[in-house]
């Protein structure tokens, strides 16, 4: 039986604040401790649960594995808690922020437009939105949503689908028309690949042949671009070919700015977009489930 005179709140509270405030000093000063006192508490928490929690360094502390696990937990405990007060002091109605990483042209095409609706719904709600192609992790960030493209990698994260999107290969009309029309996978050997600065120095693309087998072909560009937007606004200003989602140029296809190649080579399958957020197991604040539920009924991707 766990001992009474143990306050496993103030000790998970803490140390959440010391992962998201990135030290005992920061931590200290959020929660009107001394940072000698946070560090006792640290240490005491690690001794009863037989575990170390963080990894320290004179710069910074890092999660280990189990601190990780009990971070997750802890926030799914303490929103659960700050809940049930609001429920018991009747006030229930979604209320704080929302902090969301999305992809940036699903924001800029999907979510932003419908921002004002959702605040329509739940004006008690404010809500930070944060565009990168890049994917982040959502603890480090402080994220409470992610909007990501691709198959999902397994972790506690809870996922909610909203839709999916093909993968395709594009140029401009006068890229093409300076440089030929790739018919072949291996013709990408003698033209400007667009990137991303996120990827491997070494990027490839993948095709499948006539029999559905997959296969990849390493590809090189002179220009690496932080997002989609970007490498789309370049493939149409005719600097080289560019592997995006549809609904990243799905209206540059149809106004004829950017045409599509290699489309016998594509993969069949395509790319599911989910809303993910850590909660599994547990309950959500208010304010996140509000926003959850608002995107699985209307952000649709398809």
């Amino acid at each position: 039986m766990r001992r009474l005179d143990i306050n496993c709140f103030a000790e998970m509270s803490v140390f959440v604040r010391v992962v998201e405030d990135g030290g005992y000093t920061a931590a200290a000063k959020s929660c009107a401790m001394s940072p000698s006192a946070v560090s006792k508490l640290i240490s005491r928490l690690e001794n009863r649960l037989g575990t170390r929690l963080l990894n320290r360094s004179t710069r910074r502390q890092r999660l280990t594995p189990e601190g990780t696990a009990f971070y997750e937990r802890s926030l799914t405990i303490l929103a659960a808690l700050d809940e049930a007060e609001q429920e018991a002091a009747a006030s229930s109605v979604p209320q704080g922020t929302v902090r969301v990483n999305c992809n940036v042209d699903i924001g800029r095409l999907y979510l932003l437009p419908l921002l004002n609706e959702f605040l329509g719904y739940h004006p008690a709600v404010s809500v930070e939105i944060f565009l990168s192609d890049e994917v982040v992790d959502l603890i480090s960030s402080r994220a409470d949503v992610a909007i990501r493209s691709g198959p999902l990698k397994s972790s506690n994260l809870v996922a909610r689908r909203l839709g999916e999107t093909r993968t395709l290969i594009v140029a401009s009309p006068a890229y093409l028309e300076t440089h030929g029309t790739p018919t072949l996978p291996s013709d990408l050997a003698s033209h400007n690949c667009l990137g991303f600065t996120f990827n491997q120095p070494s990027m490839e693309w993948g095709f499948v042949d006539g029999d559905g087998q997959s296969f990849s072909i390493p590809v090189t560009g002179n220009t690496q671009v932080s997002d989609g937007h970007g490498v789309r606004n370049l493939a149409i200003l005719g600097l080289g070919l560019a592997r995006v989602g549809f609904c990243q140029v799905e209206q540059d296809l149809a106004a004829g700015q950017l045409l599509p190649i290699l489309e016998d080579f594509m993969p069949p399958g395509k790319t599911e977009v989910h809303a993910v957020y850590v909660g599994q197991g547990g309950r959500l604040p208010t304010r996140v489930r509000a926003f959850m539920d608002f995107l699985a009924a209307n952000l649709k991707i398809n």
